[in-house]
């Protein structure tokens, strides 16, 4: 994104909030006066019901006059685009200056941090950077640390085949 259309992009939030602030509270009409209907929105439908014909007196109505700016649809409060990613290959094609990352709820802790590490280096935002504690980072870094210097020390024993392990063993007992 460019300057400029960073710029308009900060505007575009700052006038949603303001909508948002001005939008009421669309309540399912007659809910106040029935229990047996829930609060939540549901289209009115009748003839002659108040709410559709939009009668002075009776709550407003959903409509597309109280929708925000088309540039800050889809924005998270940040000003960040939200990508979904369930692994380390999906940050390849994020874009750090406009996208941002969401980690699915899905994922667990050592992918979850593997991801977040992944993206430090990268420098993404990471979204629901929260569910990530400072101790869970840095065992993940050790585990992959670990791992490593595994993968370069290969222990004898683990390359040998089976009947020289149960030689071994019974050269062992019998020494005992």
């Amino acid at each position: 994104m460019t300057g400029q259309s960073q710029g308009t992009a900060k505007k575009a939030l700052k006038l949603r909030r303001q909508a948002k602030l001005k939008k009421p509270n669309f309540v399912r009409p007659e809910s106040w006066r029935y229990f047996r209907l829930k609060e939540n929105w549901r289209r009115p439908r009748g003839l002659d019901h108040k709410t559709r014909i939009k009668y002075d007196g009776w709550p407003p109505g959903v409509s597309i006059g109280y929708r925000g700016p088309k540039i800050a649809r889809g924005l998270h409060p940040s000003g960040y685009r939200e990508v979904l990613t369930h692994n380390v290959e999906e940050l390849k094609g994020i874009d750090p200056k406009t996208q941002a990352v969401r980690i699915a709820h899905t994922v667990g802790k050592r992918k979850r941090s593997k991801i977040f590490t992944e993206a430090k280096k990268k420098r993404i935002t990471v979204l629901n950077i929260k569910q990530i504690t400072p101790k869970e980072e840095e065992l993940a870094e050790e585990k992959l640390e670990e791992k490593e210097e595994e993968k370069e020390t290969v222990e004898p024993s683990k390359t040998e085949p089976k009947q020289d392990k149960a030689r071994r063993r019974r050269r062992e007992t019998k020494e005992q």
